[in-house]
């Protein structure tokens, strides 16, 4: 049983410097190849499903076309990981494992841009789906002329901008992107807690004065009495999305702040690379969650998977 308790070491070496040496990681050597097979299963089931979720989407034709929009960068965020970001994160470990320390400082530093790109990307994708559920409740029946694609694509265009540019800052200022992020992802959740929370609150009043016939105008006024039912699946539907992002994200970021603020050691090494891997289940857990929860993507998904096998036989 290897001792991930040993010793601490020169604390002004650079992050990547201290990261690539026999000290860290060549002492959590067997538990780095758990990672590595790990995150290659993540790769294959986060591209294949993802793929899946992209095709079905593109089948789908109930979804608002700015809703299904904003969907379609999520799926296409979780493909990339499973494309570029864990594979990328695996040939850095084989080289963390084979012992190769100058290529893994090279490689370490191009795990950074796109990891951090994709998951900041998600992380506003899922707060920018909250807001717009909010809107189509608040709205109701001018929301399609308030919200249109032209706009959406707009604002999925800032997300990746802002999110490479803050990548990008890494390779000057690391600290300016660690805070950067924070701030990043203290507005989001801010955003989502307000947004979900009007939107409970108006369904709660709602199921509430249901009887109430001014209310019933109101609503109707808001939101079509029939889609109700439909509307809240939706809600719930994306907000498991956002309670798995918190729980795949949060871990990390308690670690990535702690490694700023203690002496580093080979169990905050593992720590580290343990929840960089719980990061990365969030892409293979997605579309698990929107086949699970949003029924129009899961008959979608039945449909894409049926035709498949069907011209294949």
């Amino acid at each position: 049983m290897l001792n991930l308790t040993i010793g601490y070491v020169d604390q002004r070496k650079s992050f990547e410097e201290l990261l690539c040496t026999p000290e860290f990681a060549g002492r959590i050597r067997y538990q780095l190849i758990c990672f590595l097979v790990m995150n290659i299963l993540i790769a294959i089931t986060a591209f294949l499903e993802n793929s899946l979720i992209l095709v079905a989407l593109h089948k789908e034709c109930s979804l608002y076309p700015p809703t299904k929009l904003l969907f379609r960068c999520l799926a296409i965020t979780d493909l990339c990981v499973g494309l570029i970001s864990s594979p990328v994160l695996v040939v850095h470990w084989i080289f963390v494992v084979s012992a190769r320390w100058n290529i893994c400082r090279y490689t370490f530093r191009i795990t950074i841009f796109p990891g951090y790109v994709l998951c900041l990307v998600s992380l506003f994708t899922v707060t920018a789906i909250s807001v717009d559920r909010l809107l189509a409740l608040m709205l109701g029946l001018t929301y399609k002329h308030v919200v249109t694609m032209k706009q959406m694509r707009v604002i999925v265009t800032i997300f990746w901008v802002v999110s490479i540019f803050g990548a990008l800052v890494f390779f000057w200022n690391r600290l300016i992107t660690l805070y950067y992020s924070y701030v990043a992802l203290t507005v989001c959740l801010v955003i989502s807690t307000f947004s979900y929370t009007k939107i409970f609150h108006t369904l709660r009043l709602h199921q509430i004065q249901v009887k109430n016939q001014d209310f019933q105008e109101q609503t109707r006024r808001t939101i079509p009495q029939r889609n109700i039912a439909r509307y809240r699946r939706t809600v719930n539907s994306v907000l498991l999305l956002q309670l798995a992002l918190i729980i795949c994200y949060l871990p990390y970021g308690i670690a990535d702040a702690l490694k700023n603020h203690i002496k580093l050691s080979p169990t905050v090494y593992f720590a580290r690379q343990m929840t960089t891997t719980l990061v990365y289940f969030n892409s293979s857990l997605n579309p698990i969650l929107y086949c699970w929860k949003i029924r129009e993507v899961r008959q979608a998904v039945k449909r894409t998977v049926r035709q498949f096998f069907c011209s294949s036989t």
